[in-house]
């Protein structure tokens, strides 16, 4: 019962500091509103005043007790303290320790208390980042907001999703669902995945306060993009490990299903990469305020729905946890912050004008338009097919399903137009641009991706698609490369350590576009040219099936006290692979464990799917009439899956580097470019540092003659 009781204390102060927070906040703004008075225009800032009421030092007591709260539950996970409704519920004295720590977030309850703790982590890092910019009145409007949401997300804890109810007498647990204690990946994913969402309530923290104070033209869109790339970081790479695991747990040889969870997580990912893109336009031409805000609050809001989505009982997934009554809550809350923010960009409307326009289409802001509108148009499609279910089901009390097709459908030429984008954009000039300047930058990466186009089909691969998607993503490496040289050269010349040609927003973020372009090409290859069979393997007997050799050498049955594996012993072009079908403690399920030959060009992945003269093994298809003594093993050849988990760290280490300061560039005069595309008058000169606009990488230009 000790762990029950500091648990609970803990939840209870962190909420209480919640709450604490929001009222001394709203006091802090209400006198420091007060001292303003009308001495400031409207939107400026307002004078310092120390002695207004500050609550920065509550979010660390908030952090104190979701330490609390999660020590005391880790604790009674590892030690089984079945007194505990959730330990019983998702833990058992033969769960092994890693098991038995992820089994916090492996239930509903825990997921909270692990969504609290994150929240908690970064109010506090907020409040400590911006600790000598307390009394701007932006960062008292964002730390109410972030009080505001830490103290929803407790008072769940407090509330419905308690996970401190005790039901003493039990002496052994049902232990985690077994899908959850068959691959370590399962104590990375959720807790970036967490992150990722959680990051994303900062930024629009920052909307709020810009649109509350009218200052919407102040540098506080940095701020939100610095936090937006981390946000982006933990959920790229949460996603891509997700997929990870999927692919070697669930037995189906895949690793995107179109599933309502994962597109819950994709939702928020779409727009916020589509932010990232859209607020460097502000940031140079001072356009795109009004779609920058709106893309805050709608990231955010699509984190609360995905929240739902998985934490209602509304769908049925293997990535979804049991009915609950958080929906009503949730959904309620969703409802909320769209009415917040959206009426506050509507109040706002006049001070959010941007002061020019995109002058040209062929410039660098008319490809992040595309970009933007490429990001968000399929976000709305994800949205649509994923919703739509649930709606019909509302309206006509029947159920109906949207699968693959109909995301594939956009999903192709949406990522096809998105590769040609990262191949063309960092080659543009700011403003516009002619067409032999971007020749003679587009020529290498071009002439690069024909080649790539060439040599596939010399190799014998076919498919208009997938061999456009290979030339493009080609291309695309090729563009990012050039930048990348370019500024490791200029890094050289102006003897500042080739590392910095490696490191700041633009760099980095041409290493994304390379893990983006890795993990586009494996699966383009592996969907594109995935074969998959099962095999009717006798003892001894050689079968051979798309280039490879496989032969059943047996069974065998492995035991622990944690888990009995049935495994077929089957050698795969020489080395023996075991896949197995595995039960895990007291749990009556069975479930199928996969065996994966990976390598660079391509994995051969197999699942034990029958035993002759036993039926089935693992629920997969099995073989008719299977002699005795044979098994059945599933075959799937995929080229290239490893491209996609690669792609996915370098994506990760891409974001990392960008957020390294690098070289700054000085923003481009807000206002349009001379009207004389459309008036045909004569053009105003340029300035010379406008006269040649540079692409990203180009630092070497000026040789030494120091960052822009």
């Amino acid at each position: 019962m000790l762990d029950a009781n500091l648990g609970t204390i803990g939840i209870w102060l962190a909420f209480l500091a919640c709450l604490a927070g929001v009222v001394v906040s709203v006091a802090g703004l209400v006198t420091h509103r007060r001292l303003a008075g009308d001495t400031a225009p409207t939107g400026a800032p307002a004078p310092t005043d120390r002695t207004a009421p500050d609550a920065r030092l509550l979010a660390p007591v908030m952090l104190v007790g979701a330490l609390f709260a999660t020590g005391a539950m880790e604790h009674a996970l590892v030690t089984h303290d079945f007194t505990l409704v959730f330990v019983a519920q998702n833990n058992s004295t033969v769960t092994p320790l890693l098991y038995s720590v992820t089994g916090m977030w492996s239930a509903l309850a825990g997921s909270i208390l692990l969504w609290g703790l994150i929240l908690a982590v970064v109010s506090s890092v907020f409040v400590w980042r911006y600790r000598r910019l307390a009394d701007d009145t932006v960062i008292r409007y964002a730390t109410l907001v972030l009080y505001v949401v830490s103290a929803f997300f407790f008072g769940l804890m407090v509330g419905p999703a308690n996970p401190f109810v005790t039901a003493p007498g039990a002496t052994q647990g049902l232990g985690p669902n077994s899908l959850l204690q068959d691959n370590p990946l399962v104590a990375i994913h959720p807790p970036l995945l967490y992150a990722g969402f959680v990051v994303f309530t900062v930024p629009f923290a920052f909307a709020i306060g810009m649109l509350a104070t009218g200052r919407v033209g102040d540098r506080w869109q940095i701020e939100c993009r610095r936090w937006t790339l981390v946000a982006f970081t933990f959920l790229s790479v949460g996603i891509v490990l997700g997929a990870w695991w999927s692919y070697q747990v669930l037995g189906w040889g895949g690793f995107w299903g179109w599933d309502p969870v994962e597109n819950a997580a994709l939702l928020p990912w779409l727009c916020g990469t589509a932010y990232l893109h859209s607020t460097l336009v502000q940031e140079r031409r001072g356009l795109m305020r009004v779609w920058n805000l709106s893309l805050s609050i709608a990231t955010f809001a699509l984190t609360i729905l995905g929240t739902f989505l998985t934490r209602s009982g509304v769908i049925n997934s293997v990535h979804a946890f049991s009915e609950s009554d958080l929906g009503p809550l949730l959904i309620g809350f969703f409802f909320a912050v769209v009415i917040v923010g959206f009426g506050l960009i509507a109040w706002r409307g006049d001070r959010l004008r941007s002061p020019g326009g995109i002058d040209a289409p062929l410039g660098r802001e008319g490809a992040f338009l595309l970009n933007n509108v490429l990001f968000v148009g399929f976000a709305f499609v994800v949205l649509l097919g994923t919703l739509y279910p649930l709606l019909y089901q509302a309206a006509t009390q029947q159920q109906v399903n949207v699968g693959a097709p109909f995301f594939n459908t956009v999903a192709i030429p949406v990522g096809l137009t998105l590769l040609f984008l990262m191949a063309v954009a960092p080659v543009l000039s700011w403003r516009k641009i002619n067409g032999p300047v971007l020749w003679q930058r587009l020529a290498i990466p071009v002439w690069i991706g024909v080649g790539a186009v060439v040599l596939c089909v010399a190799f014998g691969l076919r498919g208009l698609g997938t061999l456009v998607g290979f030339g493009l993503g080609a291309m695309a490496a090729a563009t990012a490369a050039r930048a990348l040289v370019l500024s490791v050269r200029a890094a050289h010349v102006r003897h500042v350590g080739l590392w910095r040609g490696l490191v700041g927003r633009a760099n980095g973020g041409m290493i994304v576009h390379l893990g983006v372009v890795l993990l586009a090409v494996g699966i383009i290859a592996a969907t594109s040219y995935r074969h998959q069979a099962e095999l009717a393997l006798h003892k001894g007997e050689v079968v051979t099936y798309d280039g490879h050799r496989f032969e059943f050498e047996g069974l065998r049955t492995v035991s622990s006290p944690s888990r009995t594996s049935q495994q077929a012993l089957v050698k795969v072009d020489g080395a023996v692979f075991a896949p197995a079908t595995t039960s895990f403690g007291s749990a009556l399920s069975v479930v199928g464990t996969p065996a994966i030959d990976s390598g660079f060009s391509g994995d051969v992945y197999l699942t034990f799917d029958a035993v002759g003269g036993l039926g089935s093994a693992s629920g997969n298809q099995a073989i008719n009439n299977l002699p005795q003594g044979s098994v059945a093993i599933g075959v799937v050849i995929e080229p290239l899956v490893a491209w996609l988990w690669a792609g996915g760290l370098l994506i990760g280490v891409g974001g990392v580097l960008a957020l390294i300061p690098g070289s700054r560039r000085r923003p481009t005069d807000p206002a349009s470019a001379s009207s004389d595309l459309v008036t045909g008058a004569a053009p105003t000169p340029p300035r010379e540092r406008d006269a040649a606009p540079e692409p990203v990488g180009a630092l070497v230009a000026r040789g030494a003659a120091g960052p822009v």
